[in-house]
This record gives structure tokens, C-alpha cells and sequence, in this order.
């Protein structure tokens, strides 16, 4: 008889964009899969044993049998390269070319505006703290200025990278999850191209039931749920 597999194992909390990119390509994969408990007001990211699986002490954390792994977007890209590497490009060279820019714009582009703007105006203010409206204005014109480029991209193709939904476009929906929450939304919803997109990406049944691990207020009112 075979031995059986060891359960696939995320270690994080899912309010975290990056432990929900992790959980996204899980859900989209159909991997089963455990979401091991972690309180960070409690601090069990610096516990020696969560620093053995990643010694920056973030989340996410994978275990997949043997393998470990921390990166949320290398999480990601594993999960769909040994499960579903249509979502990577597939066997198309050119497809999984064009993945790979998208993936780097999210990254590069899109999530450092993106991610300022949801600290200033969600994340500050559930803590007791005061946006600082310079930043927020400053990630605006930067954001609003890469979404003008995915407008022009979505006018030519359904998804960031062709017409075919991809990892790149999945990478999107954490971050996104949460700055639809702000005023700032306005800009995605004056671009038709780009509304569409998001729309059909929150409609995924994945990113759905993801969605429901993400509470607005990012489960501060709860002290185990930070």
C-alpha cells in the first residue's frame, strides 16, 4: 500500500493579501488543503518554529510534503505549475512569457500603490492613526496612471496577459479585495475595460469563497485575527 501524501499545509493568517494570494491559487487548483492558525498579536510569526519554515517571520508558509516554501507569489506559481499550469501559460512559450510580464507589473506597478493607498485610508485608521493624505494622493496618481496602461492592455485582450485568465490576473485579487473598500475605487469604476475585469475576477468561485476570509475591517476587532 502506499504510503499516503502529507496534507498541504498554509501557514498565515487569511486577511493578509499575501497569505490570500497563497489560498487563491490553492482554491483555483482544487488542492485540498489545511490554513494553520496564527495569531501576529500574539507574535507566532517570531516564534522559533514558524522562523524554521521562514526566517523573515512573514506568512504565507507552504508546506507541500517535503517541500517549504514562503513568497506568496513563488507559493502561487508552484501550486499552479504542479496543479493547473494552464494558469502559468501552459505549454505556450509566448503564453507563459506574457504571464511572467504581468506577474512583475502586479508586483512592481500595481501592489506598491495599491498596497499604500489601503494602509492610508483602511488599514491606519482601524488602528487609531491618522492617513496621511500626501501619501494617499501621491500612490493615487501612480496607481491611477497604471490602470490607464491595463485599460489600453483589457481594449485589445479579456486578461492581462491574452485572452485567457492567468496567474497574473489572480495576483491582482487580495490587494484589490481591499482597495475596492476605498473612495479611491472610483478610478477602476471610470474604466470600463478594467471594471470588467475586476468584476470577473470577484466573481470567481475561488476567489469568492477567499473573499470570505477577508473581512474590511481585516478582522481587527478580533485580537486572534490580525
Amino acid at each position: 500500500m502506499a504510503a499516503a501524501s502529507k496534507a498541504v499545509k498554509v501557514y498565515g493568517w487569511a486577511v493578509s493579501p499575501y497569505v490570500a494570494r497563497a489560498l487563491l491559487a490553492l482554491e483555483e487548483a482544487g488542492v485540498e488543503y489545511e490554513l494553520v492558525p496564527m495569531s501576529r498579536d500574539a507574535g507566532d510569526h517570531r516564534r522559533p518554529d514558524h522562523l524554521a519554515r521562514n526566517p523573515f517571520g512573514q506568512v504565507p508558509v507552504l508546506e507541500d510534503g517535503d517541500l517549504t516554501l514562503f513568497e506568496s507569489r513563488a507559493i502561487a506559481r508552484h501550486v499552479l505549475r504542479k496543479h493547473k499550469p494552464e494558469l502559468l501559460g501552459g505549454g505556450s512559450l509566448e503564453q507563459s512569457a506574457m504571464v511572467d510580464v504581468w506577474l512583475e507589473v502586479e508586483a512592481h506597478q500595481h501592489h506598491p500603490a495599491a498596497g499604500a493607498i489601503v494602509m492610508q485610508c483602511l488599514i491606519t485608521p482601524l488602528i487609531g492613526g491618522e492617513r496621511d493624505q500626501a501619501v494617499v494622493d501621491e500612490n493615487a496618481g501612480k496607481l491611477r496612471a497604471v490602470f490607464e496602461i491595463y485599460e489600453a492592455r483589457l481594449s485589445r485582450s479579456r486578461y492581462l496577459a491574452g485572452d485567457f485568465v492567468s496567474a497574473a490576473d489572480l495576483s491582482h485579487f487580495p490587494l484589490m479585495r481591499y482597495f475596492m473598500a476605498t473612495e479611491y475605487a472610483a478610478m477602476v469604476e471610470a474604466l470600463p475595460h478594467v471594471r470588467a475585469w475586476w468584476e470577473d475576477l470577484a466573481a470567481r468561485p475561488a476567489a469568492r469563497k477567499v473573499a470570505e476570509l477577508m473581512p474590511l475591517d481585516f478582522g481587527l476587532s478580533k485580537k486572534d485575527e490580525q
